[in-house]
């Protein structure tokens, strides 16, 4: 094993457990501008997905592209959704009659 090898896996590894602990340590509260984030992170994930699968010729990297699109895609609206469902719970309900509460 070369040392740029177990280098790169430490890496790895560090990234792992501090995307786990960040990810389980937030509060309720941040979850919904930590779900636009994702979103921002998607896009630009899916423009190299878009490079990916643009050649001509058919091959591995062209199927794994597009494979990449459509994941990136769903996840996504999935987040615009879930957002919109998570802002829509903090603003004030109209009421059914008409006559404010």
């Amino acid at each position: 094993m070369s040392d740029q090898f177990v280098f790169l896996f430490t890496i790895f590894v560090l990234a792992v457990f501090i995307g786990y602990y960040v990810v389980w340590n937030v509060t309720p509260a941040l979850h919904s501008p930590l779900m636009s984030v994702t979103n921002a992170i998607s896009s630009v994930i899916i423009v190299g997905a878009l490079i990916a699968a643009g050649p001509v010729e058919m091959g591995f990297s062209k199927l794994a592209g597009f494979t990449a699109v459509v994941l990136t895609a769903i996840n996504i609206f999935g987040g615009f959704v879930v957002s919109q469902r998570m802002l829509q719970m903090y603003r004030k309900k109209k009421p059914l009659n008409g006559v404010p509460q």
